[in-house]
């Protein structure tokens, strides 16, 4: 079954708590980043110093084809092959699919982890617990049981902030801004620490990133909002001994210097790049989203996930074609969607990694580009939905999968553990997300051992197994 979204409105409280909200921000505007803020209500920082990285993460959903990507077995038999032939990179032993050209060039400067796996094979078990680096108390659904890495990096990282960025930032097609689509949920942290979601297709004119623009009109109703909170601040602190207005105004005001601030504006501004530039990432959701996240890294946004679902939102999917990476054989022709959105995303991660070393931030971003389980080795044969033809595809698979891993200051240029001679399972170095996520918080100075509270202020492991992999660490360095 393709992963689908379930949009949901959602509620927006009574309506004498509204009522609060909109004189307390500056909901009156329509603009949602104040809500976005408040939800986030001062969460309580760590106190730990971390180091000044940042993470790119690419999201892939439904979960593309090890076989047909990282992984090739081209000496397996025909109904696990498949149809595409791999080609030699600039790394001798490192083979990539014939239809990741870019990647043959520079694959110096990327690692391939093909060892990672999990029991999960439904889609919503698997990006529970791909997403949070926990074993999910339910195999299907979206909806969060513990907190994305995103929402504790969130919280973590509060201290850090030294700008009006959020701390995490999330990209999706418009539609898909439910946080529990890609169960992005923050759980017993509490919607505070969700990320601040920009849906829609960067690639196209009339993109904007909502609730950051003013108006003339309401840059006049902000002027005037601000005047009124403080006005009353006088009656707040009358009101209120527990402080909790005092904090609803530093919310106010925090939306207000994102609002108004131009390194905000800035940086999620694609049009200040050049056309040569925004050209080599590829006019395509894909590319324009990857671009977009090294400029919200390069501005100080330490977490960026970017979703890359379709290429092309704003098209017509081409027949024998599917939304996303699900290419089971009744949603495509596995091998007709490659050849359409491969060369895509050929474009697009290449440029992103070019970009990250030509800009001298490949020692402070870290690049991970996965989804959230591999595709069964064995091709399957079913009559499209759409094409009404029997044709090839693949099952969801979480028993082997590929991960591409660049920058971060890590070591590339290699390959990480290996499957066997059909892709089923891992025989070497059999590792889990969890390792995965341990080197990511590693990265950001997150020490992954620490505890945070439940709900009932029971401390909770951040990450409750799991070690950097070594393999990617910089020489002399210990996990």
């Amino acid at each position: 079954m393709s992963l689908c979204a379930n949009p949901v409105v959602r509620c927006q409280g009574p309506l004498s708590r509204r009522s609060f909200f909109q004189a307390g921000a500056l909901s009156v505007l329509g603009l949602g980043l104040s809500d976005f803020l408040k939800l986030r209500a001062i969460a309580q920082s760590s106190g730990t110093q971390l180091a000044d990285n940042a993470v790119i993460f690419v999201w892939l959903p439904g979960g593309p084809a090890h076989l047909d990507t990282y992984d090739m077995k081209p000496q397996a038999p025909s109904e696990y092959r498949g149809e595409f032939h791999p080609i030699h990179t600039n790394v001798p032993g490192i083979d990539v699919c014939e239809l990741f050209p870019r990647h043959a060039k520079i694959a110096d400067k990327f690692t391939l982890i093909r060892s990672i796996c999990h029991d999960f094979a439904d889609h919503g078990g698997a990006h529970k617990r791909f997403m949070t680096g926990r074993i999910p108390a339910t195999p299907t659904e979206f909806v969060n049981d513990a907190p994305a890495v995103a929402s504790i990096v969130t919280k973590m990282l509060e201290s850090r902030r030294r700008n009006a960025l959020p701390p995490c930032v999330a990209g999706v097609d418009s539609g898909r801004n439910h946080i529990d689509v890609f169960s992005l949920g923050s759980a017993y942290l509490g919607a505070a620490c969700t990320p601040f979601i920009i849906a829609g297709d960067p690639s196209q004119k009339d993109f904007r990133v909502q609730n950051l623009e003013l108006t003339p009109d309401m840059a006049t109703r902000l002027e005037d909002r601000t005047h009124l909170l403080k006005g009353m601040d006088r009656l707040r602190r009358d009101i209120d001994g527990s402080g909790m207005m005092q904090a609803m105004d530093r919310l106010s005001q925090r939306a207000v210097t994102m609002l108004t601030s131009p390194e905000v504006r800035s940086a999620f501004d694609l049009s200040r790049e050049p056309t040569s530039v925004r050209e080599r990432y590829g006019w395509s959701a894909y590319g324009q989203r990857g671009l977009m996240a090294r400029r919200l890294v390069e501005a100080g946004c330490p977490f960026v996930t970017m979703v890359w679902e379709n290429p092309f939102p704003s098209a017509k999917i081409p027949n024998a074609c599917t939304y996303n990476w699900d290419s089971h054989a009744v949603n495509c022709d596995i091998f007709e969607d490659s050849r359409w959105r491969f060369p895509v995303y050929d474009q697009a991660v290449t440029a992103l990694i070019e970009d990250l070393y030509a800009r001298g931030l490949d020692k402070k971003v870290l690049l991970v580009v996965t989804g959230e389980f591999g595709r069964t080795p064995r091709l399957e044969r079913n009559k499209g939905t759409e094409t009404k033809v029997t044709q090839p595809g693949r099952d969801h698979w979480p028993g082997a999968m590929s991960v591409l891993v660049s920058g971060g200051g890590m070591r590339t240029g290699q390959i990480v553990g290996a499957t066997n001679s059909k892709g089923e399972h891992p025989i070497e170095r059999v590792l889990s997300p969890n390792d995965l996520w341990a080197t990511v918080y590693r990265h950001l100075g997150i020490d992954y051992n620490e505890s945070i509270n439940d709900f009932s202020g029971r401390p909770l492991p951040i990450l409750p197994f799991g070690q950097p992999i070594a393999e990617l660490l910089p020489s002399g360095t210990r996990a």
